[in-house]
């Protein structure tokens, strides 16, 4: 079952990703640009990850059952 550590750990993830990205990029004319492409990449994957994960874990409509009677929809 997910809990709110996984936001953590995947945070931890992508800011470690974001560091050999900055320390391993190649050396030349178009280091800044490629360094940038992978720390801004991993910072929106993870973005859309922790919105999705947030989105299904406490979602902002509940969901309904169609095919139940309404006088037996418990409250």
């Amino acid at each position: 079952m997910a809990t709110g550590w996984s936001l953590i750990i995947g945070l931890i993830v992508v800011v470690i990703a974001a560091v050999l990205a900055w320390i391993f990029s190649p050396k030349g004319e178009n280091q800044t640009v490629f360094r940038s492409t992978l720390i801004l990449s991993f910072a929106c994957c993870y973005l859309m990850w922790a919105i999705t994960f947030l989105a299904q874990w406490h979602p902002l409509i509940t969901p309904k059952r169609a095919d139940m009677r309404p006088d037996r929809v418990p409250e």
